[in-house]
């Protein structure tokens, strides 16, 4: 048996089959390690991907507060607004009283010219005609 194991053929063989055992390893080897490289290059894009996501929240997140401050803003403009509609509705009825005195006094005024006109085109029938001319 000592001499089968020490033999060339043998030795060879052991040897052939050692290097082609190697061989298999270093190819799986060699293609876990690709594997590994692709790997680490999604992760340093997945990395950067969030990266800029996190810009862009944290960007979000600014705009939004500054709506919520515009926002605010808005509801008390919104407010004095309302207010100051409430306002101007009820000075509608105001103005509106106001013109209805005007169009009286503009007819009395009126009234009043044409009496006048009348009495300065026929001052003796104006004295004569009415028995009270003032």
């Amino acid at each position: 048996m000592y001499r089968r194991v020490n033999s060339g053929r043998f030795i060879g063989l052991t040897t052939f089959g050692i290097v082609i055992v190697m061989a298999v390893f270093t190819w799986v080897m060699y293609g876990m390690a690709q594997q590994v490289f692709v790997m680490s290059d999604i992760m340093l894009d997945l990395s950067d991907s969030f990266r800029s996501m996190i810009v862009i929240q944290e960007q979000m997140a600014l705009d939004i507060h500054s709506m919520s401050s515009d926002i605010s803003t808005l509801s008390g403009d919104i407010s004095t607004m309302n207010r100051d509609v409430g306002t101007m509705s009820g000075s509608v009825g105001a103005m509106t009283d106001a013109m209805r005195s005007m169009a009286i006094n503009m007819n009395r005024m009126t009234y009043d010219v044409s009496q006048a006109s009348y009495a300065m085109s026929n001052p003796m029938s104006y004295m004569w005609g009415n028995s009270f001319p003032f």
